[in-house]
């Protein structure tokens, strides 16, 4: 998948997926995220107009997952993520941990229940050249030349705590549509619960739509009550075409929108291949 994050501000996130079946009731996946935010212009003290050129920040996570069916309510997983952020001559190196654990309930499993952690892992640090700065220090009258290396400051993963449930409402003839809410308490930012609608058009076109909310996301974005670029609102539908019936596999085109206060919004676009 693509997404155009803040459309106009030039970033853009990149994101691949795999999973194949392991064992009778087992999953594993192997996910790749890489987020690119154009290039920005150096500046120093000196030259705080630039003109020294260019640099390209980054940010890169590769995991590994494995899910498992425990029975035929209860369903669980772990995600191992490796984190790697990047700016001019500076890097950082990390590792982190999701887990959840799903319950499904009701006559046809219409009900679903689920819990997440995630992002749960040690603290990250910068560290490169990029640190290190030269300065000449005259001693008895001689001019000499030395690097100086500057810490720097560890700091904590996000780490964020998802509740949700969810309920299909069938109506026969492969006709549904799915009421999802969710609670999400963040480390670092606001807590939000989240309320979603999916119409499921039988399983040819699915049409959704969805609204975030946290304390102060009405008031005005100059305001410091208000500290997410994000209004709330968002849409997406995907339209799936089925290749092999017997087989169960398919092709799928997903397109998502996400509201934002400044710029034009977070746009995704995204294929799935079922095979």
């Amino acid at each position: 998948s693509q997404t155009q994050w803040l459309k106009g501000t030039g970033s853009n996130i990149f994101a691949f997926g795999s999973t194949q079946r392991f064992g009778e009731s087992g999953v594993i996946g192997l996910q790749v995220m890489s987020m690119n935010f154009g290039e920005i212009q150096i500046t120093t003290g000196d030259n705080p107009d630039g003109g020294l050129g260019t640099y390209k920040p980054g940010l890169m996570n590769f995991a590994l997952s494995y899910a498992k069916a425990f029975s035929n309510s209860i369903y669980g997983g772990i995600v191992v993520k490796f984190i790697s952020e990047s700016i001019s001559d500076v890097n950082a190196f990390g590792m982190a941990i999701d887990a959840g654990i799903q319950y499904v309930t009701g006559e046809n499993d219409q009900m679903a229940f689920g819990v997440a952690l995630k992002n749960v892992g040690p603290q990250m640090r910068f560290s490169g050249d990029g640190l290190s700065f030269k300065e000449i220090i005259s001693m008895k009258g001689i001019d000499q030349g030395y690097t100086f290396n500057q810490r720097s400051q560890a700091y904590e993963i996000p780490t964020m705590l998802t509740i949700g449930a969810a309920y299909d409402f069938l109506f026969g003839n492969d006709y549904s549509m799915t009421l999802a809410g969710t609670f999400i308490s963040n480390s670092f930012s606001k807590d939000q619960f989240a309320l979603g609608l999916e119409a499921n058009l039988k399983n040819y076109v699915m049409l959704r739509g969805g609204y975030t909310y946290e304390q102060g996301i009405w008031d005005s974005i100059e305001t410091t009550e208000n500290t997410n670029l994000n209004s709330g609102l968002s849409l997406g539908a995907t339209v799936q075409v089925p290749l092999n019936k017997e087989k169960g596999t398919s092709f799928a085109i997903d397109y998502s929108y996400r509201e934002s206060v400044s710029f034009n919004g977070n746009h995704s676009i995204g294929i799935v291949l079922n095979f």
